[in-house]
Order: structure tokens, then C-alpha cells, then sequence
């Protein structure tokens, strides 16, 4: 038997006061609906169906990032049921059927798959949960058997119905044809005036099918969003079940509620990671990788014992093994950092590729440049990469010592073994092995008075 699935993501979240569609909030820098997509995609499905509504060009600007996906849309929101219906004549009768909702992203895969299995090929599953607190939820209704016999809205149930704690949490799987059948007859007779997906279980219930429940055990997994609060709350849940299943594999956290992964982090043995990191997009570690406090890390590379420093931003860097960095250091796409290289404090570099064992250690700024080995760039040190209009490379030879505060006016080569005076401005070739400086003659003035201040103007 083949599984399709149906997403439901045609919401628009007017709670969350935002002009992106509900499922396109970001939740650990990837939208809501793309969590649910990468779940489904661990399952053996035949066919990802996904009904979008609100946001409709957001959503399908998209759609190119999942190939495969049947992409329906529900020009009027009119419920639930309305909902799986715009997806169902895309559906093989002899299929499958599973719902999930494109706002609820913790949903775990072997959740579904209970719910799936539970369903068989003639069941009715309903995936459910006990809370102590239902509200907002829909109620499942029992008979004194203890077999269901429908799903009662909240706004529709007495006092009694809302006093019952077991909740529908909208997941649901059932035999295509089934399904069919049952939201044909479906109607919109209730508080909303929508069409209910959950009126479907009396409707088996009628024909004889039996109705199954799953029971999800995690709160968190079948939280939906629809506030800004909500959703950082989920951040938070996120964040910290990949913080455990990270020291699970022998990563030290100096405090797993205040780290972030919006993106992957792969780490090799004996690294540690301080307070208030953020890792985004594709991190990547060596071995003894000690990240400091406040860091922020994007699309990088760092080799076998990295220092990176507190209060340091690196993106699209690749740093060589033995490197320090920081604090207070940038390294902006393009920076290159060989064996044992050092960037102290204040010191930027963009597309720039320091050689082993050169260090620029202060107050720095290294652009569009290519550093060879052992070099020293003094502090106040400028590459002068742009002209206003075009950008220009710096090559700095082996050896070379660059003197602070000075300027290099690129294009500009120094040699190797080169010696920059401090204060210098570069504008031209300085040879290997020489000393090049550009400097006034200074000069001191006898009988000089500095200027005293004045009295206020009356």
C-alpha cells in the first residue's frame, strides 16, 4: 500500500502580525513548513501534497527548493476538511491517506509512523493527546466502551465535552477511498460555518469503520504556532533537544539554553562551545575547537584546535588548524586563514587569505588581499581595496613586516622580507627584503602657544 501525504499550510496566521504566511516563519533559520517537508521526507511515502492558500506567491517562490512536491491551491479557506479535499483528486484511490499541518515543525517521524500504522488499510487513526489543559483544542468523544465515537470542537462542545482531556491534535491517516466518501457528506452546520476535517469520525464511525487512536506523549511535538510567542517558545524547545542530542555526541556546552544551530553543525572530538554562540547555515569543526562567549558563526570551516575568541563574527571563512581569533574579530566571505595564524582584536578580513603563521594582531583592516607566511601587520593597518568604483588586491610577500598605521593603496605589491615604515602610505611596488616608508619631516616650533579657550559669548 502506497502513502501519500497532505500538508495543510493554506493558513494565513493573523496572530502573528506578519505579512509571511503563517508556514513560512522561521524557526531555526528555516520556515516552519520546511521542517515539516524534511520529516516527511525520513517516511516511505509515494507523494507530498501541500494545500497553501494565503501567500500563495511566497509559498511557490519556494517550491523549486522541493522538487517533487504537488503544489494545490485553496483559493477560499473554508475549513479543514475543505482544505484536504482541493488535494484529494490528485490522490489514487488505493492509497493511503496521511494529514499533518505545515505549522506544527517538532511532529517526530516515528509519531506519523505510529499513526500510519495504526490505520492499516481500513482504519480511521487519529493521533491524539492527554493535556491538563485542552483549551483551544477539539475533544475526543468516547462512548462508555471507550471507543471513539466523534471529535467536538471547542466551540461547539458543552461544558461537559470541554471538561474531557484528551485532545485531537489533527494528524490523522485513513484508506484514500474512505476519506473520499466521508468528506463529500461532510457540511459546514457549526459555529464557524467551515468544513470540518475531524467530522469525518462520525461519518466512520456510521459506516462501521472503526476508529483507532495514537497517543503522542510529547507536549512540545503537536504544538502548533500562531503567535509570535508561541513560536519562540518552539525555538527554544528546538534548540535545546539539539543541544542534548549534540553533548549526546561529546560536544561541551557551557550552557545548552544559550546556544542556537540555524543550520547544521558538524564536530569532531574534545570541542567546547561558551555562552550565547549562534551557529547558522554550515559549520563545520576539527578537533578541539574552542568557541568564546557571544560568537557568531555562519557558513565556516575551522581546523583541528581553533581559538575563536569572545564577541567574534566569522561568515564564510576557512580557517586552518592552530588558528586564533579575537576577540572582537571579523571575518567576512572569502577569508582564508592558513596554519597557526593569528587575528586579534578589532581586526577585519574580507576575501583575504592569511598565510601560516601571520598575524595581525590590532585594530586591522584586510581586504581583497593575499597574505603570504610569517607576516606581521601592525595595528592600524589598511589595505585600500577600493577606489570608489572597483576593487583591488594587496599581495603581501613571506616575511614581511608591516609597520602600524599604515596605508597600503592597492593595487600594490610588497615583497618579500619587506619592511613598511609605520605611518606609511603605500601607493606603489615596496621591494623584498627593504625598507619603504613615506613620511613628512617633522618639524617643532619654538614660541608655539596652543590656543586657550574662550570666555562665553555675550
Amino acid at each position: 500500500m502506497t502513502v501519500e501525504v497532505i500538508v495543510l499550510a493554506a493558513g494565513k496566521g493573523t496572530r502573528m502580525s506578519s505579512n509571511r504566511p503563517k508556514v513560512l516563519q522561521d524557526l531555526a533559520g528555516r520556515p516552519l513548513l520546511e521542517h515539516v517537508i524534511t520529516t516527511l521526507g525520513t517516511l516511505e511515502t509515494s507523494r507530498v501534497h501541500v494545500v497553501y492558500g494565503h501567500g500563495a506567491e511566497q509559498i511557490l517562490a519556494l517550491s523549486e527548493n522541493w522538487p517533487g512536491i504537488n503544489w494545490v491551491c485553496q483559493a477560499q479557506q473554508l475549513g479543514t476538511g475543505h482544505a484536504v479535499l482541493q488535494a484529494l483528486p490528485a490522490v489514487a484511490d488505493s492509497a493511503q491517506i496521511l494529514v499533518v499541518y505545515g505549522d506544527v515543525p517538532l511532529i517526530r517521524s516515528q509519531t506519523l509512523k505510529a499513526v500510519m500504522q495504526a490505520a492499516g488499510r481500513e482504519h480511521l487513526a487519529v493521533l491524539t493527546c492527554e493535556l491538563s489543559d485542552p483549551t483551544g483544542y477539539g475533544r475526543i468523544l468516547r462512548n462508555p466502551d471507550g471507543r471513539v465515537t466523534g471529535i467536538v470542537e471547542e466551540k461547539d462542545a458543552s461544558p461537559a465535552q470541554q471538561a474531557i482531556s484528551e485532545i485531537n491534535t489533527g494528524f490523522l491517516a485513513a484508506p484514500a477511498a474512505r476519506l473520499k466518501e466521508w468528506l463529500n457528506v461532510v457540511d459546514n452546520n457549526n459555529s464557524q460555518g467551515e468544513y470540518y476535517l475531524t467530522d469525518i469520525v462520525s461519518h466512520a464511525v456510521a459506516a462501521g469503520i472503526e476508529v483507532v487512536t495514537c497517543s503522542a506523549s510529547d507536549r512540545d511535538e503537536i504544538r502548533g504556532v500562531n503567535t509570535q510567542g508561541e513560536l519562540a517558545r518552539l525555538e527554544r524547545v528546538y534548540q535545546l533537544r539539539q543541544a542534548e542530542r549534540f553533548m549526546n555526541n561529546g560536544l561541551s556546552l557551557r550552557d545548552p539554553a544559550r546556544f542556537d544551530v540555524r543550520g547544521t553543525l558538524v564536530f569532531a572530538a574534545d570541542c567546547s562551545i561558551d555562552v550565547n554562540v549562534v551557529i547558522a547555515g554550515s559549520v563545520t569543526f576539527g578537533e578541539r575547537v574552542s568557541i568564546g562567549a557571544n560568537c557568531f558563526l555562519r557558513d565556516c570551516t575551522l581546523g583541528d584546535g581553533v581559538t575563536v575568541n569572545a564577541n567574534s563574527v566569522l561568515e564564510g571563512a576557512t580557517v586552518g588548524a592552530g588558528c586564533s581569533i579575537g576577540p572582537f574579530a571579523r571575518l567576512r566571505p572569502g577569508t582564508e586563514l592558513a596554519e597557526k595564524a593569528r587575528v586579534g582584536n578589532f581586526v577585519e578580513l574580507k576575501a583575504a587569505r592569511l598565510g601560516h603563521g601571520s598575524k595581525a594582531n590590532h585594530l586591522a583592516y584586510v581586504g581583497d588581499a593575499d597574505v603570504g607566511n610569517h607576516v606581521n601587520i601592525g595595528a592600524g593597518v589598511i589595505t585600500c581595496n577600493y577606489d570608489g568604483a572597483n576593487k583591488h588586491k594587496t599581495v603581501i610577500g613571506d616575511d614581511a613586516f608591516i609597520g602600524s598605521n599604515s596605508q597600503l593603496v592597492a593595487p600594490v605589491e610588497i615583497g618579500a622580507g619587506a619592511t613598511i615604515g609605520a605611518g606609511s602610505t603605500i601607493s606603489r611596488n615596496a621591494e623584498k627584503g627593504k625598507l619603504t616608508l613615506t613620511r613628512s619631516k617633522q618639524v617643532t616650533f619654538e614660541n608655539w602657544q596652543r590656543p586657550k579657550k574662550k570666555g562665553p559669548l555675550t
